[in-house]
């Protein structure tokens, strides 16, 4: 069941923590020993923390990194809650859509944050992990960063809009390219592409990305959150609308026998065999 209500973090349970110094809200993925994979839970304490920083002025630009050798590998099949269920195919597309429809809310306060986020992107950046990486606005990476979208090969959409924030940075081909195929590219391939605005030396990363947050801190906050605005109401004139379909599509998916026979052969290790129901 997801948790739509609760505002607090029971101890141990926390998926990401905020240290805020010298104008940098630093938002940390702090659950390495699960890859930082992702949960409806995760959801609800992002929404949280986009609430924590949206007003504060102390914070000027938000470095969103994580701990450990991966960004974020995906999503946690193994949390509790993770199947989202109901009496009927039709009811549980339903429960699915809502919940969907949530987590775009939740993303989208974090996305249109008056503050630029800078992401610090290291090892796995895969499914969702990718597609949150691509919600901030700079993008810095290790050189041993491996991007992916594989939700095709589990029998499910791409869900929380990766897909159309690549065909908005890279073009329609390549977005159809990843999402389709499922394939992975390396941090170079991803930098010429245009989804990344730098690759660093791993040892390098937390330097080079804290650096670039500090310039766009130190510069006027009214004109930076000004200019962000701008970008974005341009760049994303189309993206709630999409969203909003893509939401729909996830949903019908996640309900469907192929996503139960992905999510099996994933287990399993094997090869899924996809019947299109």
């Amino acid at each position: 069941m997801i948790d739509t209500i609760g505002t607090e973090v029971a101890e141990g349970e926390e998926r990401m923590r905020l240290d805020i110094e010298d104008g940098i809200g630093t938002l940390t993925l702090s659950r390495p020993e699960k890859l930082n994979a992702w949960s409806w839970e995760s959801t609800r304490q992002l929404g949280l923390m986009a609430d924590r920083i949206r007003f504060d002025p102390a914070v000027r630009v938000v470095l969103l990194r994580a701990e450990g050798r991966a960004f974020c590998a995906g999503i946690d099949f193994t949390a509790p809650g993770g199947a989202i269920t109901g009496r009927s195919t039709a009811e549980r597309t339903r429960n699915y859509h809502e919940g969907l429809r949530w987590a775009h809310e939740i993303f989208a306060a974090f996305a249109r944050l008056p503050q630029p986020v800078v992401a610090a992107v290291q090892g796995y950046c895969l499914g969702f992990g990718f597609e949150l990486a691509l919600m901030a606005d700079l993008r810095i990476a290790a050189d041993d960063a491996v991007c992916a979208l594989p939700e095709a090969r589990l029998g499910v959409a791409v869900d929380a809009g990766g897909d159309l924030r690549i065909a908005r940075d890279a073009g329609a081909g390549w977005a159809k390219f990843l999402a389709l195929t499922g394939r992975r590219i390396d941090a170079a391939t991803a930098e010429r592409l245009g989804l990344l605005q730098s690759v660093v030396p791993v040892g390098e990363l937390e330097k080079a990305a804290r650096g670039v947050a500090a310039e766009i801190a130190a510069n006027a906050p009214l004109a930076v959150q000004g200019i962000k605005r701008s970008i974005d109401a341009y760049a994303d004139a189309a993206m709630a609308g999409a969203l909003e379909r893509g939401a729909m599509t996830a949903a019908l998916t996640l309900a469907s026998d192929d996503a139960r026979e992905g999510y099996a052969a994933k287990a399993a290790r094997r090869k899924p065999v996809f019947e299109g129901k």
